[in-house]
């Protein structure tokens, strides 16, 4: 989970850093990350403690001690098999009520840090552009960092370059009762302004210099004020939704979309005015009767004066149609992906649970044949299975979402294809099989290179 949290902020820390939010702020945000990390950090946990605990216990002859005894490996795991279903429930649960507020809150924040301004902050010569519309530049600060000296302020808020500035040798500045707005009273200053050429003077232009004593700015600081939104804005997201949510969301968008398809149809149906009549042996026949096409086919129903207003109508109508198809298509594709992704996150509810059984089930035959504990070879073997795992169930979770596989196919892919490996993994370690013994493959090769040279 640290691993995890570190790549968490490494991701996110260009975001994070600078935004005026509170140490709690950034407290909050890890420890939902943290339950975001879950479904990554329990399969392997249990992986790597599954290898690490039988490769101990075989290390110390201790599995030999309980085979002795007349105990089975699958009567001696039966203990941590009912562990592990209480663990798969319990996982259940977690993927199910507490994911999809964790993701509901984490989103929210992130959405914030997003949104909110880096925090206002002025330095010794230096420009600060942070304030839409405005550069500022101070030439010295006071130590309380209230009093300002030698200000020079470009206001582009008009859009048409350095058209005006503001120079101060000095200034006060300070928040309004409300914070909304920092104030700036500038004493001893002169505003210099250009406008464009007035009514009837095309050429002309008029520089304006303004002397003054006192002079009051604001400005509007509530892109720097933290407020959280309101989580009700993403709460309709499918990775902020439970099973049942999940399952309303993807029937309105399956009947929204049937409908769509239905609304399409009757409305390209009108401009496809060949479906009003009905081919029978080279003629077309109308409700009133038959039709006799002459040898240039349908061109004969149409007479030569309106021939040209009839072929433009008819490209006008397709090229509308088919504006409208493309439009009908690129919805109909969305709206498709978006069902993938209910039904990805529906079957993800399952797989996690799922994937903490069968991991138990490669780890523990695993940890029996190396015969090795502690943190060396054991972790090596378990995060190799443990990226088997997660690549081809990436591999899997793709596939569903573009919808080159079915959801349930690729969301469950990476679980169908390891139950063999530790179905053949458990049949190994209970008939005590040296698979992982080099020593014997080494010999195997020794001996056939040496039969090999004879």
């Amino acid at each position: 989970m640290f691993i995890l949290l570190m790549l968490f902020l490494f991701k996110y820390i260009e975001i994070l850093v600078g935004k005026g939010f509170g140490w709690e702020v950034i407290a909050e945000l890890m420890l939902y990350a943290s339950a975001s990390n879950v479904p990554l950090a329990l399969p392997l946990a249990i992986l790597l403690s599954a290898i690490m605990t039988f490769g101990s216990l075989g290390e110390n002859y201790e599995l030999v001690a309980i085979k002795s005894s007349g105990i089975s490996l699958l009567n001696a795991m039966t203990p941590l098999i009912i562990v592990m279903l209480l663990f798969c429930t319990v996982a259940f649960f977690f993927s199910n009520s507490v994911m999809p507020k964790a993701n509901l809150k984490m989103g929210t924040i992130l959405f914030d840090f997003n949104q909110s301004k880096p925090t206002f902050l002025l330095k010794e010569g230096v420009f600060y552009d942070g304030i839409d519309g405005f550069s500022i530049k101070v030439g010295k600060k006071s130590p309380d960092g209230i009093t300002l000296y030698d200000l020079l302020i470009y206001d582009h808020t008009e859009g048409f370059g350095n058209t005006n500035v503001l120079i101060a040798k000095e200034g006060r500045m300070y928040l309004s009762d409300d914070e909304i707005y920092l104030i700036m009273n500038l004493k001893d200053g002169t505003r210099y302004e250009e406008t464009g050429p007035e009514s009837g003077l095309a050429e002309r232009q008029r520089h304006v210099r303004v002397s003054f004593k006192a002079y009051e700015i604001k400005f509007d600081l509530s892109g720097f004020r933290n407020i959280r939104s309101d989580e009700n804005l993403f709460k309709n997201h499918f990775q902020m939704m439970n099973l049942n949510q999940l399952e309303q969301s993807r029937d309105s968008l399956e009947i929204y979309l049937s409908q769509r398809m239905i609304r399409f149809k009757q409305f390209i149906e009108p401009s496809y005015l060949i479906n009003n009549l009905k081919l029978k042996q080279g003629n077309f026949v109308k409700n009133e009767g038959t039709i006799e096409l002459g040898e240039k086919g349908i061109e004969s129903l149409i007479s030569p004066e309106s021939q040209f207003a009839t072929y433009d109508n008819a490209l006008v109508n397709a090229r509308n149609v088919k504006n409208y198809t493309l439009s009908g298509a690129e919805e109909f594709t969305f709206h498709t992906k978006l069902i993938n992704r209910h039904l990805v996150e529906y079957h993800r509810k399952f797989t996690l649970s799922v994937a903490c059984l069968v991991l138990f089930f490669i780890g523990a035959p695993l940890g029996t044949i190396i015969r090795k504990g502690g943190l060396g070879l054991p972790v090596v073997v378990a995060i190799i299975f443990f990226v088997l795992f997660h690549v081809i169930s990436i591999t899997g979770e793709n596939f569903a979402k573009e919808g080159t596989m079915l959801a349930y196919r690729g969301m469950w892919m990476a679980t169908v294809i390891l139950i063999p490996l530790g179905i053949f993994l458990m049949y190994k370690a209970v008939v005590d099989s040296a698979l992982f013994d080099f020593e014997q493959y080494a010999k195997f090769f020794k001996r056939f290179i040496q039969q090999k040279s004879k």
